[in-house]
């Protein structure tokens, strides 16, 4: 079972994180080379992918700002199959595939300032490289509902992400999915904002985000960064800016 593996115990390697070997992913079966396009009708191989978000344990922080990384991999667990069931490098695992990629949903239990402590062990044992860690996030210089797709960045203030990157050695070379939730109104202090539900209205124009993330994701993980992400970005920008 998976919960019965043990993580290597050698400190995260910057080099170590890119380099995929031929192995088995766990209960998949499947053969790891390399995350290409299918084209021509030929079928490839893929490289898995750790598709991680960011949040806080526990109930008092569910349907919080802040947990809008848990929300959606909730999400993507509910649409492709894949259920949370083991506790795995300080985080709830589940392992299964989107399509015919390999892929393993992970939200770090030892809260969002340490998220990393998941996101590196994680990477580094599955030798999932940098292209392929997707992390989920809140961000607030989007507006509420908006998201965006990016292959790489920085960690913009924001704490939790910042914890990732120190784990994967300071690299910022990995995707990104961040999901709009707006600026605090007035003089609110920031962490009570960040910690305070949404509203009603706030909160449909979440749902409708993150069932356009659930097809960004699976888009992203099937064919890359191509056109398609493109255009789901663009639309995004305008989507409550009609020009």
């Amino acid at each position: 079972m998976l919960g019965a593996l043990t993580l290597p115990t050698t400190p995260l390697s910057h080099h170590r994180i890119p380099a995929i070997r031929r192995r088995k992913f766990p209960l998949t079966g499947v053969r790891v080379v390399a995350s290409l396009p299918d084209n021509d009708g030929v079928k490839l191989e893929y490289t898995p992918w750790l598709i991680v978000g960011l949040g806080n344990p526990g109930n008092k922080y569910h349907g919080t700002r802040h947990n809008i990384g848990f929300e959606m991999i909730d999400r993507i667990s509910q649409v492709e199959g894949v259920r949370l069931n083991t506790i795995q490098s300080k985080a709830l695992v589940g392992i299964g595939s989107i399509g015919e990629v390999p892929v393993l949903l992970a939200k770090p239990q030892a809260y969002m300032n340490y998220s990393g402590e998941s996101v590196g062990p994680l990477a580094a044992y599955y030798q999932v490289p940098l292209r392929h860690i997707l992390v989920i996030y809140d961000e607030m210089s989007l507006p509420n509902g908006v998201m965006r797709l990016q292959p790489k960045g920085g960690h913009g203030h924001h704490n939790g992400l910042k914890n990732v990157m120190d784990h994967l050695d300071g690299c910022r070379e990995f995707p990104r999915l961040c999901i709009g939730i707006g600026n605090p109104p007035g003089t609110m202090d920031m962490r009570a904002y960040l910690l305070q539900k949404f509203s009603p209205e706030e909160y449909d124009q979440v749902e409708s985000a993150m069932e356009q993330g659930v097809d960004a994701v699976r888009t992203l993980v099937l064919k890359g960064f191509t056109d398609s992400i493109t255009r789901f970005n663009l639309t995004q920008k305008y989507k409550y800016h009609k020009v």
